[in-house]
């Protein structure tokens, strides 16, 4: 009996493993990440070949009812018990539990910006800084010389570039996430010095 609750456990944890590493690798693929984006590409592999494991697992289990690898799958079913039944259960529920969730995370998943390089985290510094940090100290600039036109130009253009910057960050409407209380709960206040 053991062996059977284990051999589908591990056709479960084969598929979901094989649809993570899919749903990583693909992404990676469609946007030519593959070779740059090391941290997506080995955690795609990881479960890639967790994936393989436990499919070798499930072949072993069931090869004797089809009447292949008989001596090595006998082994296999002898050896299986409780406890490793109970663990591989357990993780086949949450490996399906995680692909359930992958469909939830909306722009999170488009273009594997899960895994984003520190490339694209500085190449936003710079645009906040180029869009947000220049046109306020331009607006400043222009209010210290008397130029309020000018200074309320700087500042229009200044906020329009700051609310495109924040929705492209967030993602695209209709991709929200379903927020719980406290998710967006800030490290540390906000605050403006009224100088």
């Amino acid at each position: 009996m053991w062996w059977q609750l284990g051999a589908l456990a591990n056709g479960v944890l084969f598929a979901s493993y094989m649809v993570i590493s899919l749903s990583i690798l693909v992404p990676l693929l469609r946007t030519d990440q593959l070779r740059t984006n090391h941290l997506g590409t080995a955690t795609a592999l990881i479960f890639f070949s967790c994936g393989i494991g436990h499919g070798e697992h499930l072949f072993h289990l069931i090869g004797p009812s089809i009447g292949v690898g008989e001596t090595v799958g006998q082994a296999a079913r002898v050896s299986t018990e409780w406890h490793i039944v109970l663990w591989d259960s357990f993780t086949a529920i949450v490996g399906l539990y995680y692909v359930s969730l992958r469909k939830t995370y909306g722009s999170l998943m488009k273009g594997a910006s899960l895994f984003q390089d520190m490339k694209e985290k500085q190449r936003q510094a710079l645009e906040i800084n180029d869009n947000i940090v220049q046109g306020l100290v331009v607006a400043e600039t222009a209010l210290a010389l008397d130029e309020h036109e000018q200074s309320r130009a700087a500042l229009e253009s200044t906020l329009a570039a700051a609310r495109q910057i924040i929705s492209d960050l967030l993602g695209e409407a209709g991709t929200e996430v379903r927020l719980g209380p406290g998710d967006l709960r800030r490290t540390k206040a906000a605050s403006v010095d009224p100088r």
